[in-house]
């Protein structure tokens, strides 16, 4: 069984292939227990592929992995009756209700008739359908069957939860829900592998994010690491009046370039953001005794960092992490 320490999910050297074309090329990948991993990627980089070895839906061709600490080779039943997916299309059934969904989840996971009912109306409360769990999924909006699949998911307690694309076509509120219902699972001690076609989404939610790419990790880190990493990070910085302006100016100048906006009186200086050059840079200032009205720190985006380290756009409107 698996410990505290232990992570949640252990990959070395993962490989895959369809016939001639290499979808995963040794991948090795670490995730921490009760932490939100999220798994970015083009079109064909192999991401799918990745979930749904780990899931057990696929074998590998080579390379080792263990989730909640059971062998993907060996140990393939344990890794499923541990962990839940929930793909970007709901997995519900229309023609039942809410309740008779969750019902159905229970008995596919061997609970009795008790304890099933106990646990479809706890996760119709907390899921807050239980106006709705009466009622026919057809007649449910997108948001409320994505939170019913996400229940249905619950049913049987998984340490480990897959979320392929979990709020694509929902609108901004029901969005902003399931984030909400994501982080209160992590809170709670389940392990998030997330795929997601909204960069914002891995900004806001993941503690650590991979980059995969022609079937390798190109980049790994936490958002801001993989910001820092392109250039185009600066800091602005705003005086009270033109003199200051230009003392800033002379100060910094003799480090590196600088570009001046005279009627904003601001002063734009290239920077990675991390402590050491916020330090080296204000310890010019102070040095020349310069007083600095605001400072704001400005980094690429999630859309620069996938560009850069793909070379393809991103597309946050269709498939382009699919």
């Amino acid at each position: 069984m698996p410990t505290h320490a232990q992570p949640a999910i252990a990959v070395t050297g993962l490989r895959k292939s369809y016939g001639d074309k290499l979808v995963l090329d040794g991948i090795d990948l670490t995730v921490p227990a009760g932490t939100i991993f999220s798994l970015l990627g083009p079109n064909g980089a192999g991401k799918t592929t990745a979930v749904e070895i780990l899931a057990t839906l696929k074998k590998p061709d080579s390379g080792e992995a263990q989730v909640n600490g059971f062998d993907l080779a060996r140990q393939s039943d344990e890794i499923r009756m541990s962990i839940g997916v929930t793909g970007q299309f709901a997995a519900v059934d229309g023609y039942l209700t809410g309740e008779e969904n969750l019902l159905l989840m229970a008995d596919l996971n061997h609970l009795s008739k008790q304890e099933g009912r106990r646990k479809a109306a706890e996760l119709l409360e907390r899921f807050d359908l239980v106006e709705a769990g009466k009622k026919v999924s057809t007649t449910y909006s997108g948001g409320m069957r994505r939170r019913l699949d996400l229940a249905m998911t619950l049913v049987g307690d998984p340490r480990v939860i897959f979320l392929d694309e979990p709020t694509t076509g929902l609108d901004p509120r029901s969005r902003h829900t399931m984030w909400q219902i994501i982080r209160q699972l992590v809170a709670n001690g389940t392990t998030i592998f997330l795929t997601t076609q909204y960069l914002e989404e891995a900004d806001e939610l993941a503690d650590r994010i991979a980059v995969l790419d022609h079937g390798r990790i190109v980049a790994e880190g936490t958002a801001e690491q993989l910001k820092r990493r392109i250039p185009g990070g600066h800091v602005s910085l705003r005086f009270a009046d033109p003199r200051a302006l230009r003392a800033g100016e002379l100060a910094l100048r003799a480090a590196g370039e600088v570009s001046a906006d005279e009627d904003a009186l601001t002063l734009q200086v290239p920077n990675d953001g991390s402590f050491r050059a916020l330090r080296a840079l204000i310890d010019r200032l102070d040095g020349a005794a310069v007083e600095v009205e605001e400072l704001s720190v400005h980094t690429p985006d999630l859309d620069d960092v996938f560009f850069a380290l793909t070379g393809h756009p991103h597309d946050s409107q269709k498939d382009a992490l699919r």
